[in-house]
């Protein structure tokens, strides 16, 4: 975790103490269980929550220290606790075994840190919506390959990417509910020390559900997947970075970054506004990608049970879940102090000499009895003088004075094809597919 691109909260589901005390929950909702089914006293429990209830402080470099000496992370936690709460602590994890703690644990730090990834994937939904509502009959021209193709609204861009975090947002919703599973099974997965009512209960408690079959460790096709689901969400988040980082640039210039006063762009020129924010938003969503391939390589572990997975996880839990958390929050905030300009959108259109109407001439002299490869051709010949000239030269000029063209349609007519408010006619109707 780098601490420049961390937030508060989602940090602090994955400090040292939030996790011991996810651990002593579950070891304490475990006893609870085991004293109902008379296999521990009920006075064990007992214990461990009258101590719990003191809000005791969770000393770190205590449980390290012992866990310099034993080598094992959960023995060194029940013996710190058991230093602190008595006699009775000694029926704590009983029939159980440490993949239990820390695989029930992992699943709880991602079911949380997956509800501060929906509520940020929420307030990027708000903020698109509000700025697409704001621009969506402002015209602009729509690319292919980088090249000018035909006119579009910014609201449709904006649209388009509200759809895909809608789509994100359902598939971490999907992710969430399989990767919040407990294991509560003991050696090999058996339950032969510990009653499958224990992992009920503990799932129960702690939000969860229970792993059908655990075999020790909760399968690691359901991290890959979680995984996964993040780094097609980074994928998502760097799509409209690009865009953003493309519109910002000088010849274009069609939308940029909101600069702050008193912010510099460039050490060394003063007159520089670099697309900073989303250009860090691309390397974010690479990092966040990179996370997803380790998850997948886990999935495959030895028989039962191996730690090869364990390490992995302790890096790319937090970091993925961090990184992706910062992220989100900073494009929207990209979103909504963005600054957009509709006067370069239009300037940007014209500049080609009205090229982007090419199809709806071709269309017009097929209809009106033109073959569609002579149609084709009648249209080329006329656009790419209009090409060669940097739009100096005007399409409807050149087509009004072309007779094979003018023998199909009328001036009238070829006027009518240059009409730029004939795109937006399905503005209405998308805009009820996104957000209706």
């Amino acid at each position: 975790m780098v601490p420049r691109y961390a937030r508060p909260a989602m940090t602090a589901i994955w400090e040292p103490e939030a996790r011991y005390r996810i651990w002593f929950e579950i070891e304490a909702h475990a006893t609870e269980k085991l004293g109902e089914l008379g296999v521990v006293p009920k006075s064990a429990a007992k214990a461990l929550w009258d101590w719990w209830a003191t809000d005791p402080v969770i000393d770190v470099p205590a449980i390290d220290a012992i866990e310099a000496v034993t080598k094992h992370d959960v023995i060194a936690f029940l013996t710190w606790v058991a230093e602190n709460v008595g006699e009775e602590a000694r029926f704590m994890h009983q029939g159980m075994t440490s993949s239990d703690v820390l695989d029930t644990t992992l699943a709880v730090q991602l079911a949380r840190s997956t509800d501060l990834l929906l509520e940020d994937l929420d307030d990027l939904l708000a903020a698109i919506k509000r700025r697409a509502e704001e621009h969506k009959y402002t015209p602009t021209i729509g690319r292919s390959h980088g090249i000018h193709a035909e006119p579009v609204t910014f609201g449709l861009k904006l649209a388009q990417a509200y759809a895909e975090f809608d789509r994100c947002k359902k598939r971490l919703i999907a992710a969430r509910e399989e990767i919040a599973t407990c294991a509560i099974s003991g050696a090999v997965g058996t339950f032969a020390n510990i009653d499958p009512s224990v992992e009920a209960y503990v799932a129960e408690k702690m939000g969860l559900t229970v792993e059908p079959v655990s075999t020790q460790v909760i399968p690691r096709d359901r991290h890959a997947m979680y995984f996964a689901t993040l780094a097609v969400i980074a994928g998502s988040i760097e799509r409209l970075a690009v865009e953003v980082r493309h519109l910002q640039r000088t010849e274009v210039l069609e939308a940029e970054e909101f600069f702050s006063k008193g912010q510099k762009g460039s050490s060394a020129m003063p007159h520089k506004r670099n697309p900073i924010l989303t250009e860090n938003l691309t390397g974010q969503a690479r990092m966040i990608r990179a996370y997803a391939l380790p998850a997948l390589e886990n999935v495959a572990l030895w028989h039962e049970r191996d730690i090869s997975h364990s390490s992995v996880e302790r890096f790319i839990g937090p970091d993925a879940t961090i990184t992706l958390d910062f992220a989100l929050a900073r494009l929207t905030g990209v979103v909504d102090k963005l600054l957009v300009y509709p006067e370069r959108m239009q300037a940007n259109m014209d500049r080609m000499g009205g090229l982007i109407h090419s199809q709806r001439v071709l269309l017009a002299l097929t209809q009106n009895g033109v073959s569609r490869e002579d149609a084709y051709r009648l249209v080329q010949r006329n656009a790419m003088k209009v090409w060669e000239s940097d739009g100096k030269l005007m399409l409807l000029d050149l087509l009004k004075a072309d007779e094979e063209v003018t023998a199909a349609l009328t001036e009238e007519q070829l006027e009518e094809r240059f009409d730029l408010d004939y795109h937006f006619k399905q503005v209405d109707t998308i805009f009820d597919r996104v957000f209706g």
